[in-house]
């Protein structure tokens, strides 16, 4: 479905929701140091720092001895994968072999350093620092994608809400850096599920395969851990104070996801990349009240999972299901209760009996997700988990009193019923 002009988000757009940060949270998005900084202090994960240095007489006295490899040498005010160097292993000749295979002497290092604090790669202010800070190898699932270095994540937050996700694969043309600029491939995320979906080579190129693998798909790929991705994320937006921001995340093997860095000034061609509006789904979250992390993710999940591409249809196969079937719908503590409930396509989200809920402890203040205008009037949205012939769903429903009053307790929209097809057969 063709995304409509009002669902994007220009640079003009942008800047309204670029203006509800705090000052306070900007020198974030301007300082790789002061970042890294505050992650450590609040426990989120990210590389350990090796060295920092801010004076050129510095440079000469490093002793690159004491610095394990691999490593990567960054400027602190640096933008867009510029002055960024990482040296993937030490040669016993005393040669250094980067992500490239091109080899440097300690000099060449050296040299870059005093680049990066003589201002060459800085993007903003005029006080030039330089890092070198601990490597972070691949997750093996997004590793075999790539050319030389790390596949990354990029995930917008707003409101406490991960609004839209991106991985960002380096190739040969991008030199190995996940930068869409420099031709890097961009993959669309669903919310819900952390599956690929759409996939762009570069910022505008759509692509339906990897260019270096002519069958391999860019949808279907799960993203390791994709919910702890999406906590951190937003972990790392509250820490920080920013409303709206955009968090690029690398997925260690072992460790899972960790911040690379904060931008208060997301680029916008994410949404190119998922064929998907941002400026809707900001709209969509700007008024929620949201407790924490966790209740911002579980909104997400709720509001963004995607429409999967037809042949996941083909390859899961389309059950068939009757108007009115019983389902069996998990209670707080995941025990499953059987439930009439009617195939409702009329309706876009499900419903679920406000005394049901009540009943199954689903419709308590920890439960609510939002409240959400009805004809009903404004109702509360509760998360229920239920099985629909043996598949689980995990459903954002409105609590309703009609339902109350019926003999099927739940009204299955048309959110909950991809994959299923509505036919004449009785349960």
């Amino acid at each position: 479905m063709p995304v409509k002009p009002s669902h994007i988000l220009g640079l003009n757009s942008r800047y309204y929701y670029t203006k509800l940060n705090p000052s306070n949270a900007r020198q974030y998005g301007f300082s790789k140091l002061k970042t890294k900084l505050l992650l450590l202090e609040h426990n989120i994960s990210t590389a350990n720092i090796y060295r920092i240095l801010t004076h050129l007489d510095e440079v000469s006295e490093l002793d690159f001895n004491l610095i394990p490899a691999p490593f990567v040498i960054k400027p602190v005010s640096g933008s867009a994968g510029k002055g960024i160097l990482i040296i993937k292993k030490r040669l016993r000749n005393g040669l250094f072999l980067d992500h490239e295979k091109t080899r440097y002497t300690e000099e060449n290092l050296k040299l870059h350093l005093t680049n990066i604090l003589t201002g060459e790669y800085n993007t903003w202010g005029s006080n030039y620092q330089a890092i070198i800070e601990e490597f972070i190898p691949s997750h093996p699932d997004l590793k075999k994608l790539a050319y030389g270095g790390t596949p990354d994540i990029r995930v917008i937050v707003f409101n406490s809400v991960p609004v839209m996700a991106m991985a960002r694969i380096p190739t040969k043309e991008s030199k190995g850096k996940a930068n869409l600029e420099l031709g890097a491939i961009g993959l669309g995320i669903d919310m819900a599920t952390g599956t690929t979906t759409h996939a762009t080579f570069g910022k505008k190129k759509i692509i339906t395969h990897f260019p270096q693998y002519k069958r391999k798909k860019v949808s279907g790929i799960r993203i390791p851990f994709w919910k702890k991705t999406l906590l951190t994320a937003v972990k790392a937006a509250n820490a920080a104070g920013y409303v709206f921001m955009g968090a690029d995340l690398f997925i260690h093997p072992e460790k899972g996801p960790m911040v690379v860095e904060l931008n208060g000034f997301p680029g916008l061609s994410i949404q190119i990349v998922n064929r998907a509006g941002l400026k809707r789904r900001l709209e969509r979250v700007e008024d929620l009240y949201v407790r924490d992390a966790e209740h911002g993710v579980k909104i997400a999940q709720a509001l963004f999972a995607e429409r999967l591409p037809d042949h996941f249809k083909a390859e899961e196969g389309l059950i068939i299901i009757p108007n009115f079937l019983t389902v069996e719908v998990r209670d707080d503590q995941k025990e499953k209760h059987p439930v009439k409930a009617m195939a409702n396509t009329g309706r876009f989200r499900s419903a679920i009996s406000r005394e049901l809920a009540t009943k199954l402890g689903l419709a308590d203040y920890d439960d609510l997700l939002w409240q959400q205008k009805t004809l009903e009037g404004k109702v509360p949205v509760v998360e229920v988990d239920f099985y629909l012939k043996g598949r689980l769903i995990k459903s954002a429903m409105v609590l309703s009193k009609k339902l109350d009053r019926k003999r099927h307790k739940i009204e299955i929209g048309r959110q909950d019923l991809k994959g299923f097809l509505i036919g004449d057969t009785q349960e």
